[in-house]
């Protein structure tokens, strides 16, 4: 399972992700992106939402072993 978060210092509610994962993401009473049920979608539906946020507000973690799944750790290899 994946750890998503999303900050809300740069969120501005344009809801990509809400569009692109709807299982995952919703809507708070600020208008602002949150997790609403992290497992709500594929792991590869929630990769393009925080691929398709227009302000990196997502960040996507691999659960187990704290890897940075995206944005993707320049340190890590293939």
């Amino acid at each position: 399972m994946v750890r998503i978060e999303v900050d809300h210092g740069f969120c501005v509610g344009n809801a990509m992700c809400v569009a692109t994962a709807p299982g995952v993401f919703a809507h708070n009473e600020n208008r602002q992106s949150t997790v609403v049920d992290a497992a709500g979608d594929s792991e590869a539906l929630v990769l393009e939402a925080a691929a398709n946020c227009p302000v990196s507000a997502i960040r996507v973690v691999d659960g187990e072993t704290g890897r940075s799944l995206f944005p993707p750790d320049p340190t890590a290899g293939p």
